[in-house]
């Protein structure tokens, strides 16, 4: 039964090509917002605090600082509205998921950059 899932999914999702990243990544995401019959484009830029799920269903969260309230998204990765993905930094971190750096605030809320080869 899982096989089958997995069939119809690679079949009828479309796929779209974004560049890679991981948590500790600063992305920029543009994505679609219908207004009635306008639409226009707005960006969202933070951190990627982490990547979840696989295939159709995977999802990212990001987190930017807005003032000082920290605001965080969901954005599934096959969501329609999603037009591009831009990494801006890579960042180097331990793990996969780093939700101790909601605690953070200040100069030991930055991440150091990570030079991939």
């Amino acid at each position: 039964m899982e096989s089958l899932v997995k069939y119809v999914q690679d079949e009828f999702v479309g796929k779209k090509d974004f560049p890679e990243f991981s948590a500790g990544d600063t992305i920029t995401v543009y994505y679609e917002i219908r207004e009635g019959d306008k639409v226009r484009t707005q960006f969202f830029r933070g951190v990627v605090i982490q990547r979840r799920g696989s295939g159709a269903t995977e999802t990212f969260t990001i987190r930017k600082m807005s003032g000082t309230v920290g605001v965080e998204r969901i954005i599934p990765i096959n969501m329609p509205a999603l037009q591009k993905i831009e990494v801006n930094k890579r960042g180097k971190v331990r793990r996969a998921r780093i939700y101790y750096f909601r605690g953070l605030t200040g100069k030991k809320a930055r991440i150091k950059e990570q030079v991939r080869r």
